[in-house]
């Protein structure tokens, strides 16, 4: 198990320490992003006049509709990531149909060759026997 991080960050001009697993620069980063919701909405007007409980309810309905516009747009983009992986599928599907149909013609093609090749042979011959007929007349 990898070991545990502790990082001191400032958030909203407080030091807390932050501990996990992950790498402190993870640790940071979501300390950065909290710092600046936060800031972001200390800049509104409405926002200032509300009491502490009221700005700490606010900051986390920001920070948890953006986790959800994110989440509903990583969906769609799972969604239409699963789309992709069908679609593939369906298309190798398709080009290995193709290519057994392909096989078969060249298959097919080549007996027409060897048949032409046999028709051109007794063509020759036969042509040899007219003219041998011819000259015996």
């Amino acid at each position: 198990m990898p070991a545990k991080n502790n990082t001191q960050v400032l958030i909203d001009g407080k030091v807390f320490t932050l501990s996990g697993y992950e790498e402190e620069e993870y640790l940071n980063k979501v300390a950065s992003y909290i710092n600046n919701k936060i800031m972001e909405m200390k800049q509104e007007d409405g926002f200032r006049r509300q009491n502490k409980e009221t700005q700490s309810i606010l900051i986390q309905l920001n920070i948890a509709d953006d986790y959800y516009k994110v989440k509903k747009q990583a969906d769609l983009l799972e969604l239409e990531l699963e789309d992709k992986n069908k679609e593939l599928y369906e298309l190798k599907h398709d080009l290995i149909s193709l290519q057994i149909k392909a096989e078969a013609a060249e298959k097919e093609i080549e007996k027409f060759r060897k048949e032409a090749a046999e028709y051109e042979k007794k063509i020759v011959k036969l042509e040899t026997e007219l003219i041998s007929e011819q000259k015996k007349n």
